[in-house]
């Protein structure tokens, strides 16, 4: 699949944006466990071209984690070209615009997926963006904006005409938020049009790495984007990788020709054992907390410390989630770890 010039493999698996996730320390994290592309925080348009300090920051990039691209958001079209020059100017690889971001102080002031209910100013800002920067321009957006407007097979034609080099799919409207499962038969339907010929990549619901399979084997989109899944699991990446790789193996290797002969691929025995990914962890603390401060390094990890499943089906695990998710320091973050890996983990 290729994004202009920049080839990034068959079937690649990506880091989706996401506000106050993908910073640089999380970015390189995911980078390094294979992540084929990786995106910085959304950026507000009308912050940057104030020199909001936060926004600014955002865009600094670092050649380890590419490819890598900047996404932007706005309501207008003057801010969202002066920002997407600036944006260009810090050097990523590809420049997205975020057309799908739901929560309402984005949304409702016609922001991100708020574009959804404006299609015209939505084209005419795609074309505007696309004559004003050099590198690949790239969306992502949903379905719609409610089950009564699910427009994005016309939609996608229409933005594939205003120049874009790919087009990003998250399978709910925005109206449904993050509830819900995500709809991938549209995102299949876009895909299968014979007059889209950029790169689609699907969104959504991506948890694990058979289904990270399905969706490319059934809806035959060109990449696919993980968010959410990633929190406190950066290792997912290598894992989605390696289940293709070693499924399409043992698939070209039968003779049978039934693909219900495929061995399963047993995760817990093929990637990172449990007491390595709570380093993983351990690392990922510490570059918070390099990046933010201890205090905010400690706060902004705890999203990740919640939604991992490395604790996931532990007996009585909830009182040291507990004591876990109010640390307040990296000492004690540490020793808790420390007590996880001594009396619950198997270490090999």
């Amino acid at each position: 699949m290729k994004i202009g010039t920049i080839d990034l493999g068959e079937r690649p698996v990506m880091l989706a944006p996401m506000e106050d996730v993908t910073d640089a320390a999380f970015r390189l994290m995911c980078k390094r466990f294979g992540a084929d592309m990786v995106y910085t925080e959304f950026v507000s348009a009308d912050a940057l071209i104030r020199g909001v300090n936060r926004s600014v920051d955002k865009l600094r990039v670092s050649d380890e984690e590419r490819p890598v691209a900047i996404q932007i958001y706005g309501r207008d079209i003057p801010s969202m070209v002066e920002a997407a020059k600036l944006a260009e100017a810090a050097g990523p690889d590809i420049l997205d615009i975020n057309y799908g971001c739901p929560v309402k102080r984005v949304a409702s002031k016609g922001g991100g997926a708020g574009m959804l209910r404006n299609i015209p100013l939505m084209l005419e800002m795609t074309r505007a963006i696309v004559d004003a920067v050099h590198i690949p321009v790239t969306v992502k957006t949903r379905l719609g904006w409610d089950h009564e407007h699910k427009i994005i097979v016309e939609l996608a034609e229409q933005l594939q005409d205003c120049g874009i080099q790919a087009l990003t799919i998250h399978g709910r409207t925005r109206s449904q938020m993050y509830t819900g499962e995500a709809d991938w038969t549209l995102i299949g339907q876009v895909k299968a049009n014979p007059r889209m010929h950029i790169p689609i990549i699907g969104n959504g619901d991506i948890t694990t790495p058979e289904r990270a399979l399905e969706c490319f084997e059934r809806y035959g989109v060109d990449g696919i984007m993980i968010g959410r899944a990633s929190f406190g699991c950066p290792w997912i990446f290598r894992e989605v990788k390696e289940y293709i790789r070693s499924t399409s193996q043992q698939v070209n290797e039968l003779t049978s020709g039934d693909e219900a002969c495929i061995p399963r691929v047993d995760l817990l025995t093929r990637g990172l054992v449990d007491s390595a990914k709570l380093d993983i962890l351990r690392q990922q603390v510490r570059e918070s907390v390099a990046r933010a401060g201890e205090y905010g390094g400690i706060l902004h990890i705890r999203r990740h410390l919640a939604a991992t499943p490395l604790f996931k089906g532990i007996p009585n695990f909830r009182p040291t989630r507990i004591r876990m998710l109010r640390a307040n320091t990296m000492d004690e973050l540490f020793d808790i770890f420390d007590e996880i890996e001594r009396t619950i983990l198997v270490k090999n």
